[in-house]
C-alpha cells in the first residue's frame, strides 16, 4: 500500500519491528553466543573458500595471486572432457558409488528390521554392539586391517579360502576385484550406524499399530511389511536422497590408501585424480576445475532427486 507522497504506509513501523527484533535478540543473547561459533565456522570454511572457485576458470600462478592471473574461461573444463582419462573417471567414480548404494543401502533396513524383531535383549544388544564397532575405527586403521586381511601370503582370508582349495587371490593387485573390497568393506564400517539410526526410527512407531494387526490375524510378515516399512520410509528417503547426492564424493582417503599401480584401472575416481593433479603436479586450476565440475554434478543430482521424493511422497529435504 503506497500513500500520496510515494512512501509505503508500512514505513513507519519498520524500525519499531527492527526495534522489537533487536530486544529480542539482547534479551536471548546467551543462546545467540552459543550459536555463533557454529555460525562462524560454517561461513568460514564453507562460504568464504567460495571465493577461490575463480581458480578453475583462470591460469592461476601463486605468485601472481587470483586476481593476477590470467583468465582463460573454461578451457580447463573442456581440456578434462577431453583427457584420456575422462571416460574411465567417470564409470569408475559412479560405478562404485552405485555399487555402494546398491548393496549398502539395504542392508542396514534388513539387519535393523531383524534385530527390531529379537526378544532376547542380550543377544541383540551384542549384535548392536559387534556391528556399530568397525564405525569408530578410523579409515587408516581399516584400510592397514583391509590389506593385512586379503594378503596373498598371510591374509585370513585367503587362508580361509585355501581350506577349500581355493588357490590365493590377490585382492588388491587385481583391479576386477578393488570395487567389491571398497564397497564390501565400507558396508562393513557402516552398516551399525545405519543400523541405529532405523532402530530409532521403528522405536517411533506406535505400538497399538502393531496390537491391532495381531488382533486381526496379520503375521510378522505382513506386520513388518504394512507397519514397520511404511514406518521408517521418511528416514529411507532422507537417507537416499543425501547418498544419491554425494555420489561423485567416492571416499578418497580409503581409495588412496587402498590403490596402487595395479589396480589403478579400476580404483583411479575423480577425487583422487583432483589430488594427483593439484597437490602432487601443482596444477592448481585444472585441479580446482576438475573438482568443481564434481560439486556441480553432485548438487544438480541432489536436486533431482529430492525434485522426484517431493512429487512421489511427502518426504524430502526442502
Amino acid at each position: 500500500m503506497m500513500t500520496t507522497n510515494g512512501l509505503s504506509a508500512d514505513a513507519p513501523y519498520r524500525p519499531e519491528k527492527r526495534a522489537k527484533a533487536l530486544k529480542r535478540i539482547w534479551k536471548n543473547w546467551q543462546l545467540y553466543a552459543f550459536i555463533f561459533p557454529a555460525f562462524a565456522s560454517i561461513v568460514l570454511f564453507s562460504y568464504v573458500p567460495i571465493y577461490g572457485v575463480q581458480i578453475a576458470f583462470k591460469k592461476f600462478v601463486p605468485t601472481k595471486g587470483i586476481w593476477g592471473s590470467e583468465w582463460v574461461g573454461f578451457d580447463h573444463f573442456v581440456r578434462f572432457f577431453d583427457s584420456y582419462y575422462f571416460g574411465d573417471l567417470i564409470f569408475n567414480t559412479m560405478g562404485i558409488s552405485l555399487y555402494s548404494i546398491l548393496v549398502g543401502f539395504p542392508i542396514p533396513v534388513l539387519l535393523a528390521l531383524g534385530l527390531n524383531e529379537l526378544r532376547n535383549g542380550f543377544f541383540k544388544k551384542s549384535v548392536q554392539t559387534i556391528t556399530y564397532a568397525p564405525h569408530f575405527i578410523s579409515i587408516v586403521v581399516m584400510s592397514g586391517i583391509i590389506i593385512a586381511f586379503l594378503s596373498p601370503e598371510t591374509g585370513i582370508v585367503n587362508r580361509f579360502l585355501g581350506l577349500f582349495g581355493i588357490e590365493p587371490i590377490a585382492f588388491l593387485s587385481e583391479a576386477r576385484w578393488f570395487k567389491s573390497v571398497y564397497v564390501l568393506s565400507d558396508v562393513w564400517q557402516s552398516m551399525g550406524w545405519g543400523t541405529v539410526i532405523y532402530m530409532a526410527a521403528l522405536a517411533g512407531i506406535d505400538p497399538q499399530q502393531h496390537e491391532a494387526a495381531i488382533m486381526d490375524g496379520a503375521s510378522r510378515i505382513r506386520r513388518i511389511w504394512h507397519i514397520n516399512l511404511p514406518g521408517i520410509a521418511p528416514t529411507m528417503i532422507i537417507l537416499l536422497i543425501l547418498s544419491t547426492g554425494g555420489i561423485l564424493n567416492v571416499g578418497f582417503e580409503k581409495i588412496l590408501l587402498l590403490q596402487n599401480q595395479l589396480n589403478m584401472d579400476s580404483s583411479d575416481v575423480i577425487s583422487t585424480y583432483v589430488y594427483r593433479s593439484g597437490l602432487k603436479q601443482a596444477q592448481y586450476s585444472f585441479s580446482s576445475a576438475v573438482g568443481l565440475f564434481n560439486s556441480v554434478i553432485n548438487f544438480i543430482i541432489l536436486v533431482a532427486v529430492n525434485w522426484i521424493a517431493r512429487r512421489k511422497s511427502e518426504t524430502s529435504l526442502w
